[in-house]
């Protein structure tokens, strides 16, 4: 028996259906039967069809080990309501299917179910602040700009390298980050992490975009407790006191804290069932309608844990906030429940992990509509949480900071002139004008000379500088402005006289010399060792 792997994907739980259906009609081992004095061929009873049923889902990695023996019967019920298979005397269409020796056998054929089609779906696209729009109501011809009042020393620090040609420009204005932008922000990052995760061209069958709620994943996200239990703004949606003391009760048993009265004989028992009414009772699962489709797909990642835990964790963002408190402290409370060894039984037919998921798999994960596997799939889901509860209700680390350096990114682009960060005076604001190419080419090859005209005399008339420093300068700014160099020092005489040559100084002579100018040589004695 094997059981084809169904992973992510738009349809995912008709997709197993299918499946199951396809491999249950091809392999279910069928023989003849015989019922009150009758033969029959071909056929099955109602408790080998459980059996075989039982453990080939229970070997399925779509649906795990987990799978109870009712949960079996249940699928077999819906069988034969879809008319999967049919009692021997071809009756079907009801769920009065029984595990008993009844025979059951198989029509000429049995339907699969169809893909639904939805309406096709528009994709919003979402813009990102551009810094190049202006913003409405504004035009190129009446932008405040401040004016740029510079020394001679800023002149200088600025334009002490040569920086070669300048390409002609265009104004950039800036646009604020609104707090609506952010929240788009985190929106279509969160979903284009899941998208990417699954393995989707898109993800407009597994989940209807506009019902997320970017408020929700931001809140998700900061407005969390030291234990990373979300915390409400609205008290109003917590939930109620004795539920929460229900719970804490069974969490921390037997160290109940909060307990004022006397315990009796299956008192957890009774307090286990007050916890399961409330959240049997809920009007929608915790996990929503809208977002089943989008869990049931994750599910086909199970075989691959990491990615399964990161796609599980996005999810789980775009729940509303009660509702992810409400999952998670139900969660903390079931693990701790099944780790207890002091906990004494809660029912007698199950054990307490399968007790576990059978009482609380359906107020987890349910469809609106009927959906034949819901029951199975919703187990195999909550048993992967119970085992992983801790990682898949933490914030992805690597989604936040991804998208907090997105926003502050955003935030930060400006363009930044040499100089513009520098304390400047400021006059009233006064109005720029689009020019043509061949204006600002003149601008940009005139309209500087003053000021490095202005910074050359300064550097000329430094008494500070010594003449080898004023020589280095001069031959620096020589390179970087030859036109306003030039204009300067016209002729090599013009220069020459900023350096007017020192008269050379005539050798002394020797005194000694020219009071005996006349003396004989006198010969000495050499002494030879």
């Amino acid at each position: 028996m094997e059981h084809r792997i169904v992973g992510p994907g738009p349809y995912r739980a008709t997709r197993l259906w299918n499946e199951t259906v396809e491999l249950f009609r091809a392999k279910m081992p069928l023989r003849k039967h015989r019922c009150r004095f009758k033969s029959y061929e071909h056929c099955f009873t109602a408790t080998e069809a459980v059996d075989w049923l039982h453990e080939l889902l229970r070997r399925s990695q779509n649906f795990g080990p987990e799978v109870t023996r009712k949960q079996t019967v249940q699928l077999l019920k819906k069988f034969l309501k879809n008319h999967v298979i049919e009692d021997i005397k071809g009756k079907w269409g009801q769920e009065d299917f029984e595990d008993n020796r009844h025979l059951y056998r198989f029509p000429p054929s049995s339907p699969l179910k169809p893909y639904p089609k939805r309406p096709p779906y528009q994709k919003d696209v979402i813009e990102f602040p551009k810094w190049d729009d202006p913003p409405p109501g504004t035009s190129q011809e009446n932008i405040p700009v401040r004016p740029l009042v510079m020394n001679p020393e800023m002149w200088y620090k600025r334009h002490s390298i040569a920086i070669g040609e300048v390409p002609a420009c265009r104004l950039v204005h800036r646009r604020q980050v609104t707090e609506a932008n952010v929240e788009e922000i985190w929106k279509s990052m969160t979903l284009s992490y899941l998208q990417k995760i699954l393995g989707l061209d898109s993800l407009e069958e597994v989940l209807d975009i506009k019902l997320v709620n970017s408020k929700f994943i931001i809140h998700n996200v900061y407005s969390v407790s030291k234990q990373g239990v979300v915390i409400l703004d609205d008290k109003s949606k917590e939930l109620p006191h004795w539920v929460l003391s229900a719970m804490k009760c069974l969490a921390n048993w037997p160290n109940c804290s909060d307990l004022k009265q006397p315990m009796y004989l299956g008192f957890e028992k009774d307090v286990f069932k007050t916890i399961a009414d409330y959240y049997g009772h809920l009007k929608e699962p915790l996990l929503t309608f809208h977002l089943f489709d989008a869990f049931v797909s994750v599910l086909g990642l199970l075989q691959k844990e990491k990615m399964a835990i990161e796609a599980f964790q996005i999810c789980c963002l775009l729940l509303p906030p009660e509702n992810r408190r409400k999952l998670q402290l139900l969660m903390r409370m079931m693990a701790r429940i099944c780790l207890n060894k002091e906990m004494p039984p809660l029912c007698d037919g199950f054990g307490t992990r399968t007790l576990m998921v059978q009482t609380f798999s359906h107020c987890i994960l349910c469809s609106k509509d009927e959906v034949d596997l819901d029951d199975l799939l919703a187990a195999r889901l909550v048993t992967f949480l119970m085992d992983n509860y801790q990682e898949i209700l933490k914030v992805p680390l690597a989604l936040q900071t991804s998208i907090e350096e997105r926003v502050a990114h955003l935030r930060r682009v400006q363009i930044k002139y040499p100089g513009a960060d520098m304390d400047i005076t400021l006059s009233a604001p006064s109005f720029c004008r689009q020019i043509s190419p061949e204006e600002f080419e003149f601008q940009r090859a005139y309209g500087s000379q003053e000021p490095l005209a202005a910074l050359l005399e300064e550097v000329i008339t430094d008494a500070k500088l010594s003449s080898k420093e004023k020589k280095k300068k001069l031959k620096q700014f020589q390179k970087s402005y030859p036109e306003v160099y030039q204009e300067r020092f016209p002729t090599p005489e013009s220069e020459a006289l900023l350096f007017p040559e020192k008269p050379k100084a005539k050798p002394q002579l020797l005194m000694w010399a020219l009071k005996n100018p006349f003396q004989p040589f006198q010969r000495t004695r050499s002494f030879r060792m």
